[in-house]
């Protein structure tokens, strides 16, 4: 995964929290389901088509103060997993 690279939500996704802090994602053209941990709805609230994957990193170091040094590798394990699924796309940003 490219540090420029922009992930975008699909729109057919719909999030639902399911416990305080934990969501499942749906997606509704494919039926694909996905179940996200405190640290995964992060991540997923940072993909908006905005921020790259160089800021989405950097805001989970924001949003936790004690961040293990394999917390790069898991986020982009999970942006894998929710492309594969279709929950998100790519584009490249253009400089």
């Amino acid at each position: 995964m490219e540090p420029t690279e922009i992930p975008y939500p699909n729109p057919s996704v719909i999030s639902q929290e399911i416990y305080t802090g934990e969501a499942v994602l749906v997606n509704l053209d494919t039926a694909a389901s996905l179940a996200l941990n405190p640290s995964g709805v992060i991540v997923w609230q940072l993909v908006d088509g905005q921020r790259s994957f160089e800021q989405i990193i950097e805001g989970v170091r924001d949003y936790f103060e004690d961040v293990p040094n394999s917390m790069e590798a898991d986020v982009t394990t999970l942006l894998e997993t929710l492309k594969e699924g279709g929950f998100i796309g790519f584009e490249l940003k253009k400089t």
